[in-house]
């Protein structure tokens, strides 16, 4: 069994595309059901974020997995098979566990080194554990991934400047703006994010900020929330509200996960024409909702200024230090041949144990066949001989045991445990095979495939 990842993401699609792909914590449940009742999935876990979907499972053949999971995608997103193979990618094996711990780290983030991506890989298996879609394999990639992330955070200066999403927009915000002391601020929506917006808001010295959810008690915790963090008003309204409480505001943070716009054109409109509201006043707002929050023609209209995930592509600022980026990834690199090794140990060690299994058996054979030939022999003397015979067929698979078990760490190592199985006759169920590690950039040489419904032959090009 090994892992399989297919993403798409900001390096890889336009926002297009990732709206559409994107999978809600609505969504998620159902479509890990949907993918654990496939034939070739046993494990899954998706990750979903403003700028990232991607989901890893556990399969038993690469193209029947392959397929599984690219018509899940298909079917969910409605796209046609060849947009969504247009930007898709796919890594497969130690490719995929690099990928995550790649992520995990901050490296791949659209702000380099940011840590929110660390909750949000938590979030994704403490989800998929509840479904009981975690088994001992993507268990240990996904706390391995967790154990590097903090490791690279920790040991290097890739986030020294706290940098997010969040920053990152707000950092925009202030440029049109000037500075935020003493401004009034909307943040929508009191998860994850929201809760960061108002972080950073609160530091920016932001005098007032007003919640909008659609569940009142959440708005109203983050509120306070925004209080104890030093803002001077901070209230909670009814997403019902939310055209009052733009009227009164500076900048707008929105990050709902809501499947369809939020903000609309007539929301934005009723705001800017309110009696109380300065007509030369601007207004930014900033939408980091994957899909979209504010309707796409809310930014034409004037005095108005919408920082969006496609605006934050671009910004310079979602860069790290070369240096701290060369050693995160140095972190990763070591991290990965760790992982890997212990990996290829743990699946040499069913070989081991069939290999001392049938030791036990040949020596209790021929203890039975010394008691028919010699039935005579005292207790004494057959115990010594049976002490005996353990010992020399102990010592002799010791070093095999042990050697096959270093050798298994490295590089290929299955092959060793495979010459055991032959040498031996082993059972061919005792140990897996060590499937070989590939990896894919495109998929999109397999959209014939998955539109005939069967699984792909051949061999695809290594990315």
């Amino acid at each position: 069994m090994s892992v399989l990842l297919v993403g798409i993401s900001h390096r890889s699609a336009p926002v297009a595309v990732l709206e559409k792909v994107a999978i809600t914590d609505a969504d998620r449940p159902k479509l890990i059901d949907r993918m654990l009742a496939s034939s070739h999935v046993s494990e899954a876990m998706i990750v979903s974020t403003c700028n990232r979907v991607e989901v890893y499972a556990v399969v038993d053949a690469f193209h029947g997995g392959l397929a599984e999971v690219g018509e899940l995608l298909t079917k969910h997103s409605g796209l046609p098979l060849p947009d969504l193979t247009k930007h898709a990618y796919v890594r497969y094996s130690e490719a995929a566990a690099e990928h995550l711990f790649a992520v995990a780290s901050g490296l791949d983030s659209m702000v380099v080194g940011e840590q929110q991506v660390l909750s949000q890989i938590r979030g994704a298996y403490a989800a998929a554990d509840a479904q009981q879609a975690v088994g001992r394999t993507m268990h240990e990639l996904a706390q391995q991934a967790l154990r590097v992330g903090k490791r690279v955070h920790s040991e290097t200066g890739i986030d020294r400047a706290g940098a997010s999403v969040v920053s990152v927009a707000l950092e925009r915000a202030q440029q049109l703006l000037g500075d935020l002391t003493g401004k009034t601020a909307v943040v929508v929506g009191a998860g994850a994010m929201g809760g960061l917006a108002v972080a950073h808001l609160s530091r920016a010295g932001v005098d007032r900020i007003t919640v909008v959810n659609r569940t009142i008690e959440r708005a109203h915790r983050l509120a306070e929330t925004a209080l104890a963090h030093g803002v001077r008003a901070a209230v909670g309204f009814e997403l019902s509200r939310l055209a009052e409480a733009l009227a009164t505001a500076d900048v707008v943070l929105t990050c709902t996960g809501a499947v369809g716009t939020v903000i609309t054109l007539a929301d934005v409109h009723r705001a800017l024409t309110d009696q109380n509201r300065s007509a030369t006043r601007p207004l930014v707002l900033c939408d980091l909702g994957l899909p979209r929050d504010v309707e796409h023609a809310v930014a034409g209209l004037p005095g108005v200024t919408v920082i969006d995930i496609e605006t934050l592509q671009r910004d310079p600022a979602a860069g790290a230090a070369a240096a701290d980026t060369a050693a995160a990834r140095a972190i990763v690199a070591e991290e990965l041949a760790k992982y890997l090794a212990g990996q290829r140990m743990a699946e040499v060690t069913p070989t081991v144990a069939a290999l001392r299994q049938r030791a036990a058996e040949v020596v209790e054979a021929e203890l039975l066949r010394l008691d028919s030939r010699l039935p005579g022999l005292a207790d004494p003397e057959r115990d010594e001989v049976a002490r005996t015979v353990r010992r020399v067929v102990d010592k002799l698979l010791h070093a095999p045991t042990v050697r096959v078990k270093q050798l298994a760490s490295t590089p290929g190592g299955d092959s060793y445990a495979e010459a055991l199985r032959e040498l031996f006759e082993l059972k061919p169920g005792a140990a897996q095979a060590v499937a070989a590690p590939m990896e894919i950039s495109s998929i999109g040489e397999l959209a014939d495939d998955f539109t005939a419904g069967h699984q792909a032959g051949g061999q695809e090009r290594q990315a």
